[in-house]
């Protein structure tokens, strides 16, 4: 009973902090960067007045969107707590909980795309102007995120890689890696080098236009450390989910996925509710027309 009454109010959490909260922060933050972060080009091509008409109709479809989830998430809350109670009940409610969580990412991951198509657009379409000569800060991971973060989550992966043989040869008694183990390690490390190029574009890719300098830094810091803590608690819930799926405590996965959501959602709100950095960990430019 402890196991599926945990896992209830952690879905309930799962529900506010994904469906209402951070939509919440999410508005706040846009609004934010129209005012204080958008770059001159930006407010060139999109006056005041139509930037503010645009960010209130974002506003609406992301509360209209999210709201619709989180009632199918107290509908389906409701019917969890008809499951609970049988036997069996973490592999009843493994799917739709899977699922659910789905349709609460689809919404960012749209939004995510949208932007990424819709600035590649906006790029391609500026017009040709005078060269700029710049002169580039030497900037590194350690200038956004604390040496012991980055150790730690270098000892995550050899820690997690370590727990999941022992795992697999020790606690499950197979003779040789079995292919749950191998996709286990597979994708924490995929997950570690998507986190890596992440953080190699926001250091050294090529600059946003349409952000000011102090929105870039910004940018850099929320984008970086998320990145490095995000693949540090990967590492250790793929580490707790292996340690959970020994049969007498298979019930506490529901319960450890709903955390974990809850967890990450905390830490993308944490970032989107810091203020903006000093720029000055940045590039400083002298424009030079050119001949």
């Amino acid at each position: 009973m402890i196991s599926s009454n945990a896992f209830l109010v952690m879905f309930a959490l799962q529900v506010v902090a994904l469906s209402i909260v951070f939509p919440e922060f999410l508005i706040r933050r846009v609004r934010r960067w129209s005012r204080e972060t958008a770059s001159e080009r930006f407010r060139e091509l999109y006056p005041e007045t139509g930037l503010e008409r645009w960010v209130d109709r974002f506003a609406i479809v992301v509360r209209a969107v999210n709201l619709a989830v989180a009632a199918y998430g107290i509908v389906l809350l409701g019917w969890f707590f008809t499951v609970v109670g049988l036997a069996d009940w973490a592999s009843k409610v493994k799917y739709p909980h899977v699922v659910f969580i789905l349709v609460q990412f689809a919404p960012m991951l749209l939004l995510t795309l949208y932007g990424v198509v819709r600035g590649f657009a906006l790029c391609r379409n500026l017009p040709q102007e005078a060269r700029r000569k710049a002169s580039l800060q030497r900037r590194s991971l350690s200038d956004f995120v604390s040496p012991l973060a980055i150790w730690l989550a270098a000892l995550s992966y050899v820690c997690f890689a370590g727990i999941a043989v022992y795992l697999d040869l020790v606690v499950y008694g197979n003779t040789s890696l079995s292919r749950h183990c191998l996709v286990a390690i597979g994708s924490v490390t995929f997950a570690y080098v998507l986190n890596g190029v992440i953080v190699y574009r926001y250091l050294y890719g090529k600059k946003n236009p349409f952000i000011s300098h102090e929105g870039r830094a910004h940018a850099i810091a929320v984008n970086v450390k998320g990145a490095v803590y995000g693949s540090t608690a990967a590492a250790w819930f793929v580490a707790l989910i292996g340690v959970l799926s020994q049969p007498h405590l298979a019930e506490w996965q529901p319960f450890a996925l709903s955390a974990f959501v809850v967890f990450s959602a905390l830490l993308v709100i944490m970032g989107m509710a810091s203020p903006p950095g000093k720029p000055g960990v940045d590039e400083t430019r002298s424009p030079e027309v050119a001949s």
